[in-house]
């Protein structure tokens, strides 16, 4: 196990007024360095933000998430952090479980870290979950490597991940963009942390359009599964081994052995 690098938290947000200032306060309570994102809020999101001992920076029109991450992550390299910790500004990434996607940082070094919504699953609408796991199915392809929530934006990601902030994708497909770049280009890992799915009535209806943006990162995954070639070969490694999942507190394991005890 390594020493923790030095990290900095990035939020992207759009319209959070009701949420970015206790997340901000929560997440200043487990790292000083927080860089936020405001993509052309009209609302009173930026002057929440600007209050607290934060980075913002601010787009004067909405250019997407993946804009929003690209200049997240342009700062992090300025300012020479080793890794970028991404969370939503919605609130439904908790503070909380920080701690334990460093801690799996720390014991998969060079890996990225996905805060995985596998605890509750319940929570989670019908069709979003239906949209989620057909992402994970064919992203995980994308990827050669078995990936537990490629939809999730609680992610840890190495510097060298982050250097690819240039690769040409747009809004959520930028996501899919890095992990399976970072998979196949620099052979990274992908370990997951388990964290709750979180979908009840306190937040804000989601930027994310399930069939809008489900069809655009197929259609890019696709491509480059055509173009990474060995596109059996990557179904198998994909499809044939589970997940890494890093969960010491056995939260995910409980969960499960629970769900496989049969009644009475």
């Amino acid at each position: 196990m390594s020493a923790a690098p030095r990290y900095c938290v990035l939020i992207p947000c759009l319209n959070e007024e009701r949420a970015i200032g206790p997340l901000l306060q929560s997440v200043l309570a487990q790292c000083a360095d927080v860089i936020v994102v405001d993509d052309g809020s009209d609302d009173r999101t930026p002057q929440i933000v600007s209050a607290l001992p934060v980075i913002l920076l601010r787009h004067p029109q909405r250019r997407g998430k993946g804009e929003a991450l690209r200049s997240g992550f342009r700062e992090a390299l300025k300012r020479g952090y080793d890794a970028v910790l991404t969370m939503d500004g919605d609130g439904q990434h908790l503070a909380a479980d920080i701690p334990r996607i460093v801690d799996a940082a720390t014991h998969y070094p060079d890996h990225m870290v996905i805060g995985a919504r596998l605890l509750n699953r319940a929570q989670q609408p019908g069709a979003r979950h239906a949209a989620n796991d057909f992402a994970d199915w064919g992203i995980s392809w994308g990827c050669g490597r078995p990936v537990a929530d490629t939809q999730s934006g609680q992610r840890w990601y190495p510097r060298a991940a982050v250097e690819l902030v240039d690769l040409r994708s747009q809004d959520f497909v930028f996501e899919a963009a890095i992990l399976i770049a970072a998979s196949r280009d620099l052979d990274m890992g992908v370990v997951s942390v388990p964290i709750e799915s979180r979908y009840e009535g306190e937040f804000r209806l989601s930027h994310f359009r399930p069939i809008r943006d489900i069809t655009r990162i197929t259609f890019y995954t696709i491509a480059r599964i055509i173009h990474y070639r060995d596109i059996v070969a990557s179904y198998r490694r994909s499809h044939g081994t589970p997940p890494l999942v890093h969960d010491p507190q056995g939260m995910y394991a409980a969960m499960t052995a629970t769900a496989a005890t049969p009644p009475g």
